[in-house]
């Protein structure tokens, strides 16, 4: 193992910016929802501002472990959060909301399992491939046992339902399995299946079927399955340039449903525009661009396939969020990495960021 260096400057600095920006617009996109429902207009900021604060203090901590702590321990994460998974549907343990039994209370407060399966099945998952890359290319012993635990988690966490993270946690492990060497034609046919299952997935549930028919046309039910992406729509055209100014969007207020969360980069693009947006994705893409040198500069395999799955996990979720918001892709339950409202989500970026900043102080890079 080589010696510790400082971490990559540029991913600790990029986080704090995406951080930084997305305090400010969770602010500015649930004032007044905020100040309606709580007589607050800070209540989703002050949440936010201390799971923000939870998680910096989480990464620079996780940033001086030594990231093969995860591997000797990630059989023991994986199956506690396996235990979550099980606890979540359980009536009077598992909170619904939007027609998902996807949280636990906890006091005030409440957690995701869901969120923290995709980074227990990275670590868990960089593990196995490193250990299996002579089999690798094999389907019996190599690609059929790591998919086989993926589904296994994408099966629990579709009873909640949640269809979003499940595409994200598998979406990031494909890309990890890929990298780790298998085989192209055992992916060309377990994609046809796949496809055949997603398509199943969106038949067996009305509301599914509803998103895809108002992706194609959202005008069709403009008050119904078609509303959300109007109305992001209606945020991100006048933005125009160089958008309305900072706190001034109108589809905030009451328009466009808790645009803190999903859509907070529509309320994003109308107040700060084209320019806004724009350097709001080249933030991320600096992000990822610094995330894979970290991959190639690994000083073995668990660290390279471990940095590859927290990358292909941010920028998963960053697509899927942009393209829903755009109008690009369905409609999907996604929040935008440090940007949306979330505790969650937020604190599980942030220790993943941890993660590969220390991968980073080992990179031969």
């Amino acid at each position: 193992m080589p010696t510790k260096k400082a971490p990559d400057f540029i991913i600790v600095t990029v986080t704090l910016l995406l951080l930084a920006v997305g305090m400010i617009m969770v602010y500015s996109a649930s004032a007044v929802w905020a100040s309606y429902k709580f007589e607050d207009s800070f209540f989703f900021a002050k949440r936010q501002l201390l799971f923000a604060g939870l998680g910096v203090v989480a990464m620079f901590l996780i940033m001086n472990i030594d990231y093969w702590v995860w591997r000797k321990y990630s059989k023991v994460i994986l199956l506690i959060c396996f235990v979550l998974l099980i606890l979540v549907l359980v009536p009077g343990i598992g909170m619904v909301r939007g027609g998902a039994r996807s949280w636990i209370g906890i006091g005030a407060f409440s957690i995701q399992p869901s969120e923290f399966m995709k980074f227990a099945m990275i670590v868990f998952l960089a593990k196995f491939l490193s250990e299996r890359q002579k089999v690798i290319t094999t389907f019996k012993y190599g690609l059929a046992p790591s998919l086989g635990i993926v589904f296994l988690a994408f099966g629990m966490i579709m009873l909640q339902p949640d269809l979003g993270t499940g595409t994200v946690m598998v979406g990031t492990c494909v890309v990890m399995i890929f990298v780790a060497g298998a085989r192209i034609m055992h992916f060309a046919i377990l994609g046809m299946l796949a496809a055949a299952g997603f398509v199943g997935l969106i038949l067996s549930a009305p509301y599914r079927m509803k998103r895809i028919t108002s992706y194609l046309d959202p005008w069709s039910d403009p008050l119904g399955s078609g509303f959300q992406i109007i109305q992001s729509l209606y945020a991100i055209g006048p933005g125009g340039l160089f958008g309305l100014g900072l706190g001034q969007s109108r589809q905030k207020f009451f328009y466009l449903p808790e645009p803190q969360t999903d859509f907070i980069f529509a309320i994003l693009s109308e107040e700060l525009g084209f320019i806004g947006g724009s350097f709001v994705l080249l933030l991320f893409s600096l992000l990822l661009w610094r995330g894979i040198r970290v991959a190639l500069g690994a000083p073995d395999l668990y660290g390279t396939f471990l940095a590859v799955g927290i990358v292909a996990m941010i920028a998963i979720q960053v697509m899927i969020n942009i393209g829903v918001v755009t109008g690009l892709m369905p409609v999907t339950g996604i929040t935008l990495p440090f940007l949306s409202y979330g505790g969650s989500s937020l604190t599980l970026m942030l220790m993943a960021v941890g993660v590969l900043l220390n991968i980073s102080r080992h990179s031969r890079y």
